[in-house]
């Protein structure tokens, strides 16, 4: 398994931004982001872990970078749940160890796009019991929250950043906003944002997400 591309920062590290690419891309894909990012966040080291090589049924089953398989589309994604689980506990071990090297868990946090979104949905509120910073969700969507989404105290305490474009077409907007809402109605912070895009990243919303976390680690 190919190891995390890790950036520390300038000063010695009291913060860490693991974070995780969408299906068919790699760990380099948001390095520009999150060297764009240190320079106002002077303290804190950037993880950006590579999904594994795997067969995609959607894509006619060629393979590529992908936290899980994606089975079909609609009328909602059908996903590897099992996968999905190994890349959740993927996460959870690079939590434990920025803990380990002196990370206090409050000041971790766990951002993806698309695909890498709904790890770190997943993660955060199905998996992880415990502090986190919070969770930046990019142009994602939560394939397995439902109705009977049930929250810990210290879930519901998970602040979140939802970045999504009005013109997406690969992860619908109403499918991040589902999300947003799942989340909003039990009693998380959650912040929605929109941004006149397709499936991408612009300079304003990588602004926005700096902004956002020096606010958190004051």
């Amino acid at each position: 398994m190919t190891e995390p591309l890790i950036l520390e920062p300038v000063k010695p590290a009291d913060a860490c931004v693991i974070w995780l690419h969408g299906l068919g891309a790699d760990r380099y894909d948001f390095l520009p982001v999150a060297e764009a990012l240190q320079e106002t966040l002077l303290s804190t080291r950037f993880v950006l872990p590579q999904a594994p090589t795997c067969a995609v049924t959607i894509n006619g089953g060629y393979e590529m970078p992908s936290w899980y398989d994606i089975l079909a589309m609609s009328p909602a994604r059908a996903i590897n749940r099992e996968q999905l689980e190994e890349s959740c506990e993927r996460v959870i071990k690079l939590i434990d160890t920025q803990r380990a090297v002196g990370i206090d868990a409050s000041r971790i946090f766990l951002a993806g796009f698309s695909q890498g979104g709904a790890v770190v949905f997943h993660t955060a509120f199905l998996k992880w019991q415990g502090p986190l910073g919070g969770v930046i969700a990019l142009s994602t969507y939560a394939p397995t929250f439902s109705d009977t989404l049930e929250l810990s105290a210290s879930q519901q305490r998970i602040p979140v950043l939802s970045l999504h474009g009005q013109y997406d077409d690969v992860v619908q907007n109403s499918m991040g906003r589902s999300a947003y809402e799942h989340l909003k109605q039990r009693g998380v912070t959650v912040t929605w944002q929109e941004y006149p895009m397709g499936h991408e990243v612009l300079p304003e919303e990588i602004r926005d997400i700096g902004a956002w976390l020096t606010e958190r680690l004051r």
